[in-house]
């Protein structure tokens, strides 16, 4: 059963007035989809997430960061999040019938700043939802993907590496929702191939 993963951080020394700020670095790092055929889309919510957002705008598929970061300036508060859901360009198995092809294609992740005064199940300042963890995990059965797994999980692992060294950052995680260690089901995952 697919779980979906995260990354999140807590900046250290971290105020509602450099949340633009340290959002803006993660987007500048961010490999955004060469492929994708829709632009990001951009989300603003005050209070918690159960509310509906109070500002949403899709950008071209050219838009820079500093283009989306100029429009949440107008709405982001202390007490808001922003989120962009967009596309990043990895490995993915295409079934055409009883034939498949590996391919390099958009794959949708959400990336996601919060205020300190937003509600939310975390304490974390920026965040990235990545998906499935079936995109970085072998498929049993499938050929090629122990190889096309490891690729997506090293874009994963270079985007990780490349915030940590940007972001003056206090506290990371790579979780899952349900709570399931993910190096232990890469683990298990990888074992059944017999790699060392």
């Amino acid at each position: 059963m697919s779980d979906r993963l995260y990354f999140s951080c807590q900046i250290r020394h971290f105020q509602a007035a450099s949340v633009l700020k340290e959002f803006g670095k993660m987007l500048a790092l961010f490999p955004f989809s060469k492929l994708a055929k829709r632009g990001p889309v951009l989300r603003i919510y005050a209070l918690e997430r159960v509310e509906p957002p109070v500002f949403e705008r899709e950008f071209a598929l050219d838009a820079d960061a500093n283009t989306m970061l100029e429009a949440a300036a107008e709405f982001l508060q202390p007490d808001c999040a922003a989120e962009i859901d967009t596309y990043w360009d990895l490995w993915q198995y295409e079934k055409n019938g009883n034939e498949g092809d590996w391919k390099l294609l958009p794959a949708s992740v959400t990336l996601a700043c919060f205020g300190p005064g937003f509600s939310q199940d975390r304490e974390d300042h920026l965040r990235i939802e990545f998906g499935p963890d079936a995109r970085f995990l072998p498929t049993p059965g499938v050929e090629g993907s122990l190889r096309m797994g490891q690729s997506n999980l090293k874009s994963l692992l270079r985007l990780v590496s490349d915030l940590e060294k940007k972001l003056d950052i206090e506290t990371r995680h790579v979780w899952s929702e349900s709570g399931a260690n993910f190096a232990e089901v890469l683990k298990h995952a990888v074992g059944s191939y017999h790699v060392n």
